[in-house]
């Protein structure tokens, strides 16, 4: 048995309360507190940090909620307000432009430049991206017009009211158009000093950002005043507003093209894309006229009109058989380069748009008449008295003479107007059946119509039917008084002469180049025979005595080694200002060589005041200048044949 002892239970009984040790207590005895965690006598002092979880929650539900904002307006940007604001991103960021389509030249028969056109550009603007909101100050439209201004040699002023329209939202004006390469260069070098200035210095503002440029053509006419009256001229807009510019319009303007693209601070944005739809060239369109015979014609008759200190005058030009205008010259005449100075009286084409009374020339139509009808031959006695009383008015001819005894072409040589009553009074048993066989004549040879060339503010003259006619008329008109042309009608009668009877309708393009460089020949000109062959010839053998014979009224017009056909005219002229008659209107045509026609000259002096007024010691000359010229550049060699020399007078 062991003498241990079992160990003895302690029996719980009541808590003692622990006493906490004493704060700060000293001396003998004084005992630190024990237990764990305790700190120990020189370790440092713990912070006891409060838990990260409420801070987190607080943050994540900020960001939640900035988040789910940018949400809501990335939806709304581009979900439900998508197309407005894509709308507004288009129209400020991208620029529609026109591209202007190069206009078609006017070249002569060979090929020789009359109107071409150069490289130019207009001015443009956006004026919304010069208002105040844009450009954060309050004068940019004042700024940019006071440095476009000299470039340009614009009125400042109106630059600043096109800048600054009453319409707001205005997004495309027009600063100053056709301007030439040099000038867009300036504004363009400008603009993009100013734009380099602005990202450095943002005290500068670029008020060139809005000024753009769309490339056009001037055009420009490298002749000056040769055949501006054909040609006419293109306004401010690049349109034609004359002559063939503007008849022919549709077909020289071609298509315009469209670009759009972006663009920041006035500068394209290469990267951004752009879409173009390209223009179509205008047609070249090719005329029948002649430079050098022009230069010509216009030279001479420019000469004449100053020394005759006449109103104007007009040469026609025309090839007999195909019809072909080879010049039509005006006198004065205007720079379709530069209309500023121009006299509005000198615009336009006289020599189509003129209506005047055609005089002696219009004989050969009476006599055209008589001999188809076969009224009369060349040779037919005709007895001419120094008066002849018709109607309500006693008739003479241009100078007092006695009784004449003169042949069919003997009257046609002489001019005589008495003469000429009394052939056409032939052409029917009363007056009045006369006046119809004789009106029929003058229409069948294109008298009151148009003449074919379908040209801008061409008359046709005036023409009224025969039971219109006054008492006088029935006798006046038969010598060209009474009846009204233009300049081509009455070069078309000689030419339907020349040709054989035969007339061709006149004709000023000879055909039109496309873009595609392929030339398309003008529609053949209409064909009709007026007289017959036989009376066409009797006629043309009839106006050699006017130039040849001594008798006659046009030995002026003589061309050593060419058999020339021509006839005088001296009208009195119906002023267009006052509608009575004052002046005379001078003429001379013809055609050569006589017994071979290859071209006809026509020549009409207006109101002559200083000099002769007669038509053969005016026109006569410049008929020979211009023909022989023409014969000469055309190479056609005379014929070599002797003249008819049909009889003038007869004894009585």
């Amino acid at each position: 048995m062991s003498d241990r002892q079992p160990p003895r239970r302690r029996v719980p009984g009541p808590a003692r309360p622990v006493r906490p040790a004493a704060r700060g207590r000293t001396g003998p005895g004084a005992r630190p507190a024990r237990g764990p965690g305790g700190p120990r006598p020189g370790a440092p002092k713990t912070i006891r940090l409060g838990s990260p979880r409420p801070r987190l929650r607080l943050v994540g539900v900020g960001l939640t909620l900035v988040m789910l904002a940018f949400v809501v307006r990335l939806v709304q940007v581009q979900a439900v307000d998508a197309s407005t604001y894509a709308g507004k991103a288009e129209r400020n960021r991208y620029v529609g432009q026109v591209l202007a389509a190069e206009r078609g030249e006017i070249t002569d028969r060979d090929g020789v430049a009359l109107a071409t056109s150069e490289d130019a550009y207009d001015i443009t603007a956006d004026p919304t991206m010069f208002a105040p909101d844009e450009l954060k100050i309050d004068d940019g439209p004042e700024q940019a017009a006071a440095l476009l201004a000299p470039i340009l040699g614009a009125d400042q002023e109106d630059l600043v009211r096109k800048l600054r329209p009453d319409n707001p939202s205005l997004r495309y004006v027009k600063l100053a158009g056709r301007q030439t390469p040099q000038v867009w260069r300036q504004i363009k070098d400008l603009r993009s000093a100013l734009a380099t200035k602005s990202e450095t210095d943002r005290s500068t503002v670029n008020v060139l950002a809005g000024v753009f440029s769309v490339p056009t053509s001037k055009r420009v006419y490298p002749n000056n005043e040769l055949a501006a009256g054909i040609l006419g001229w293109v306004n401010a807009e690049g349109k034609g507003s004359g002559g063939v510019e503007l008849q022919l319009e549709e077909r020289l303007a071609g298509e315009e093209g469209k670009i759009r693209y972006a663009q920041s601070g006035g500068r394209l944005v290469p990267t951004a894309g752009s879409t173009e739809t390209p223009a179509v060239p205008g047609d070249d369109i090719e005329l029948t006229i002649d430079r050098d015979i022009q230069w010509a014609a216009q030279n001479a008759i420019s000469k004449q009109v100053e020394e005759s200190a006449a109103d104007r005058g007009y040469v026609i030009v025309q090839d007999t058989r195909s019809g072909e205008v080879l010049a039509m010259a005006n006198a004065p005449g205007f720079d379709p380069n530069d209309l500023s100075d121009a006299d509005p009286r000198t615009l336009g084409n006289a020599a189509l748009q003129d209506a005047f009374e055609p005089g002696s020339t219009a004989k050969v139509l009476s006599m055209a008449a008589v001999l188809e009808e076969n009224a009369a031959t060349p040779g037919t006695h005709v007895v001419v008295p120094n008066r002849l009383h018709r109607g309500d008015r006693l008739f003479k001819d241009d100078i007092d003479h006695p009784t004449w005894y003169l042949t069919l072409n003997g009257v046609l040589a002489k001019s005589s107007n008495i003469g000429t009553i009394l052939a056409t009074g032939q052409l029917g048993k009363t007056q009045s059946q006369a006046n119809k066989v004789l009106y029929d004549y003058l229409r069948k040879f294109g008298l009151g119509s148009h003449t074919g060339l379908r040209f801008p503010g061409e008359t046709k003259g005036i023409l009224a039917p025969p039971d219109q006619w006054s008492t006088s008329q029935q006798y006046t008109i038969p010598f060209g008084q009474g009846v009204s042309v233009n300049a081509m009608q009455a070069a078309s009668v000689y030419s339907t002469i020349a040709n054989g009877g035969v007339r061709v309708e006149p004709t000023l393009v000879r055909g039109s180049k496309g873009p595609d460089g392929r030339f398309t020949p003008a529609p053949k000109p209409e064909r009709t025979r007026v007289v017959s062959e036989k009376t066409a010839k009797t006629l043309a053998q009839m106006l050699e005595s006017v130039v040849d014979d001594e008798e006659g009224t046009g030995t002026k017009a003589r061309i050593p080694g060419y058999r020339v056909a021509g006839k005088t005219g001296t009208a009195n002229r119906v002023d267009p200002a006052t509608g009575k008659y004052h002046g005379y209107t001078s003429s001379f045509a013809g055609f050569a060589p006589a017994d071979k026609p290859r071209i006809t000259v026509y020549c009409v002096i207006q109101n002559a005041t200083q000099g002769s007024y007669f038509g053969g010691q005016i026109c006569g000359p410049v008929f020979k200048q211009v023909m022989e010229f023409s014969l000469k550049t055309l190479q056609v060699p005379p014929t070599g044949a002797a003249p008819a020399a049909l009889p003038v007078t007869f004894e009585p």
